[in-house]
């Protein structure tokens, strides 16, 4: 079929049907939702048989409804209507939800009901973690459940049992969550409402709060481990108490909470805020200890070992499994929405270095539960603009030499197998980070975006120029890298950047990366193959040493960075502050 994606933004999960439904042989094009005459142009040129809106922010105009199958994905369950969704799911503490694809009407999520798919919502998700995972999967089985009711020439679905049997009933309208329904009363809210407050408005908008005094809205909270309050058990709630990494510690009344960013506001405190006040259009979400740096400084630090018991909190983690002779090492790297900041590079750098003194003969590299990498930190680079002696210029250059370097400690780390897991997508110079491993495996949620153009034209950096030619030879290199489109996991085999894709998640994934590590850790022929992978290394650093792959990368970078053509600079700042798209771009428009 002809299938128009109309979309907010081309997100994770539209990236995912957008690659999915192109592989099923349908002819996929994309447009942004930016206006109604717009909207309206696209369908005129594109001619599609079902309009598909996975992630819309306002009403499809009648014009187009009225027309064409329209299916929207609502990430509620029949009946539930509203734009808060999985706000509300995780604020009043449901255990099961789902996605529904309904057909779009006047009214907003009132249309019939194509398809819908339930999920049991995970523990202490947040509300982008949620999304990201278990919606991205129920969302995939609804579409592709939905399209199969298609009836050409119709606005109706076909009569089919595909629905089970719930009974759907006409649902009442949910309001877009205020603030006031977000606050935290530290005084008297248990650490469990306070997370879970946290996580109903994690990636957007945050919950509007105040730290030292000053307003702001908090994201990314973990809870703290016993052995932290116990040094902290006669502080008053709301109290903050000590710092480690990005993370604030804030006491609860029967516990505390680690806050990792936060959101400054323009408010004086955040009563003053309107109930639905977006935060303001200057302010960036940063790591807490950056934006109260020097607040920060007056509390105690309290750092953990890389090697230490589950719940005690931090971006990096690791562990061993298996016997002396077949062991393998586990590093997670949990960096806020995969980006990676010239102090978080440095600290998996230093941490890479010390796993090198690990007696191991696998190292899984497993990244973070929703992100491998998305490279370097452009929150960060962004906010160096307003650091005196400081630019985004020079701030770009010191985050990619950081990122280089955890790569050469990768490339370079000849005395063991290491596999890059790839739990959640990859981005950029995150997905070349993967590629510095001997091997890359994936499951089937998987989405990769293994290029720098879409922020400016970047060259990129992280040694992609040996690294991605050694696996898929330099023809289909260069064709890779003037591509601006995300690949599937099976994509993503096919060409040659995963070595394997299994599993449907996450969680079966790690799972099945264990079994697989400790097997390879365990073959009768290792030594040959450590041996192989060590003298390939040798002869490669004589053909051309990665140090020169690195000169040249960063010489063109630093064009991308200090040069004339202020493209990576411009694209940087609207992706930071989401500014508001003007045009759909034509690799994503193939109607245009």
């Amino acid at each position: 079929m002809r299938i128009l994606l109309l979309t907010h933004s081309f997100n994770s999960l539209t990236q995912r049907l957008f690659g999915l439904l192109r592989a099923l042989g349908h002819t996929v094009s994309v447009e942004l939702d930016i206006a109604d005459a717009v909207t309206e142009e696209a369908v005129q040129m594109f001619q599609p048989e079902v309009i598909l809106a996975p992630f819309l922010k306002r009403r499809i105009p009648e014009s187009v409804w009225a027309r064409t199958v329209c299916l929207v994905v609502h990430p509620g369950i029949p009946g539930d209507r509203g734009p808060s969704a999985l706000d509300w799911a995780i604020h009043r503490g449901d255990t099961q939800w789902g996605v529904t694809v309904l057909q779009a009407v006047e009214d907003m999520d009132a249309g019939e009901v194509w398809a819908w798919e339930p999920f049991a919502v995970r523990p202490g998700a947040t509300k982008s973690s949620l999304y990201r995972r278990e919606v991205t999967h129920a969302a995939v089985v609804a579409v592709l459940r939905a399209l199969q009711r298609f009836a050409p020439d119709s606005l109706t679905p076909k009569a089919a049992g595909l629905l089970g049997s719930v009974a759907i009933k006409p649902g009442t309208w949910n309001p877009l969550m205020r603030q006031i329904d977000r606050r935290i009363n530290w005084p008297t809210d248990l650490t469990q409402t306070v997370l879970q407050k946290i996580a109903a408005a994690d990636g957007s908008p945050g919950v509007l709060d105040a730290l030292f005094n000053d307003p702001c809205r908090l994201f990314d909270a973990h809870p703290a481990s016993a052995e932290v309050l116990d040094a902290f058990s006669k502080s008053e709630p709301g109290t903050v108490l000590a710092r480690r990494g990005p993370a604030l510690l804030r006491r609860t009344v029967d516990g505390a909470i680690w806050i990792g960013h936060v959101r400054q506001e323009e408010f004086a405190t955040p009563a003053q805020a309107a109930p639905t006040q977006s935060p303001a259009a200057n302010v960036l979400k940063l790591a807490a200890t950056r934006v109260f740096a020097a607040q920060s400084a007056a509390l105690p630090e309290l750092p953990v070992p890389l090697m230490r018991i589950e719940s005690e909190w931090d971006e990096l983690r690791y562990r061993e499994f298996g016997p002396a002779d077949a062991r393998v090492g586990w590093l997670d790297f949990e960096f806020h929405n995969g980006a990676m900041s010239e102090r978080q590079c440095q600290r998996l750098r230093d941490a890479l270095r010390w796993v090198r003194t690990r007696s191991t003969q696998v190292l899984v590299l497993a990244g973070g539960k929703e992100f491998f990498s998305n490279g370097i930190h452009l929150h960060d680079i962004e906010a160096a603009q307003r650091v005196a002696g400081d630019s985004a210029a020079d701030a770009s250059m010191r985050n990619i030499n950081a990122m280089d370097d955890v790569a050469l400690e990768l490339l370079t780390l000849t005395d063991r197998i290491t596999v890059a897991a790839l739990h959640g997508n990859a981005g950029a110079g995150g997905c070349f980070l993967a590629l510095a491993a001997d091997l890359v495996w994936g499951h089937a949620g998987v989405v990769l975006n293994p290029h720098y153009k879409n922020m400016g034209n970047l060259y990129g950096s992280e040694y992609w120029t040996y690294s991605l030619p050694r696996r898929i030879g330099e023809a289909a290199s260069r064709a890779l890298m003037q591509e601006r489109l995300p690949l599937t996991a099976a994509d993503a085999v096919a060409r040659g950047l995963l070595d394997a894709s299994f599993g449907e998640g996450a969680q079966d994934f790690g799972d099945q990366v264990l079994e697989r590590a400790l097997a390879l850790a365990a073959t009768h022929n290792l030594g040959e193959r450590l041996a192989e992978k060590q003298a390939q290394r040798e002869q490669d650093e004589a053909l051309k040493p990665l140090a020169d792959y690195r000169s040249e990368e960063l010489q063109r970078m630093h064009r991308n960075f200090y040069g004339f053509d202020p493209s990576y600079h411009v694209a940087r700042h609207h992706f930071v502050y989401r500014k508001p798209h003007a045009w759909t771009p034509r690799h994503l428009a193939v109607h245009r």
